[in-house]
């Protein structure tokens, strides 16, 4: 993963945007040990604000 995507997910691991830790351990710069059982609500969350950051590019 790429360190802003790592820096989000310990944005919300910290703040418990998903109800709980869900962080296992951090290995090195680019991945994290994640509980296997908040992977659909973390992909879902991510899909969610790719979603809101992304803007449609208007045709010529």
């Amino acid at each position: 993963m790429d360190p802003a995507m790592k820096q989000l997910l310990l944005h919300l691991d910290e703040t418990n945007a998903l109800g709980k830790k869900f962080i296992i351990q951090d290995l090195d710069e680019t991945h994290l040990f994640l509980a296997s059982d908040i992977i659909d609500s973390l992909q879902n969350r991510i899909d969610d604000f790719v979603d809101k950051i992304n803007f449609p590019v208007a045709g010529n």
